[in-house]
């Protein structure tokens, strides 16, 4: 299996469909890189609508929670000079090794194998804590931020993107019934607000939906159903199908993308 490097782009064709003026950094990216290894929403486009309001200093220490392939904790590295701790469970370190080795990241980049709940990291190691399209799996419960910010140094700085509601949700809108996960956690953006200050332990700077995230999505969904992928579980391709057309039918009226930046108190 050949692996991909993110430089130089491989397909200038591809290339173009994915250029979007708000993400100037993911622009530079080989496209089959990303795509090859997603595993959902665009994860370098998520992760630059997060870097736009919460920098990160080349000295900063990151976790990335839930990486997935690591390409979100590559990107970091690259585009701010960080040194990266991309965990995931889903997906073996030593596979993740092998995508930094390919993109020259050894020294920044460290593929850790660990679930949510049970991470092996010194107390205050982190200056900062990222996860993009993960948080939503394990943070709804009211006590995980209590253990997650023991690896953040006091006014460390937690960023998370994920997908949501515009609004809590009383009924799922007919629209949606046929696709929408109704396990998956999602909430609004003051849902998380309040959800997240409850615990006392951060202070809430942004809380909104990333602006035209439900377009980013279906653009995503819709590039990636055209593409010979391998899957990624069975039915998978059926199941990118089927988002785009909900998410496409929705419109933006219920669903997009929860952007949350917080800082430790």
């Amino acid at each position: 299996m050949q692996i991909r490097k993110p430089f130089p782009i491989s397909d200038p064709k591809l290339a173009a469909r994915l250029v979007r003026p708000q993400f100037p950094l993911s622009n530079r990216y080989d496209p089959w890189w990303i795509a090859e290894n997603q595993m959902g929403p665009h994860p370098i486009w998520l992760t630059e609508s997060l870097l736009g309001v919460a920098p990160l200093p080349s000295t900063a220490r990151v976790l990335d929670l839930g990486c997935g392939k690591a390409l979100t904790s590559m990107f970091v590295a690259i585009e701010t000079g960080t040194q990266v701790w991309a965990t995931d469970l889903w997906i073996p370190a030593a596979d993740n090794l092998r995508r930094i080795e390919a993109a020259e990241l050894t020294e920044r980049v460290f593929p850790i194998h660990s679930e949510a709940h049970w991470l092996h990291f010194a107390k205050g190691y982190f200056d900062a804590i990222f996860s993009i399209d993960a948080y939503h799996y394990f943070g709804t419960d009211e006590v995980y931020l209590a253990y997650l910010s023991k690896f953040l140094r006091p006014g460390g700085l937690l960023g998370i993107v994920m997908p949501g509601l515009t609004a809590e949700l009383d009924l799922i809108p007919e629209h949606l019934e046929s696709w929408f996960p109704r396990s998956a956690g999602f909430h609004s953006p003051e849902w998380w607000r309040r959800h997240l200050s409850a615990s006392g332990l951060v202070t809430i700077d942004c809380a909104d939906l990333i602006p035209d995230g439900w377009r980013l999505w279906a653009d995503w969904c819709r590039i990636c159903s055209d593409l010979p992928l391998e899957p990624i579980f069975p039915g998978s391709k059926e199941h990118t199908v089927k988002e785009r057309d909900a998410i496409e039918l929705d419109a933006g009226r219920t669903m997009g993308f929860v952007r949350i930046v917080a800082h430790k108190a």
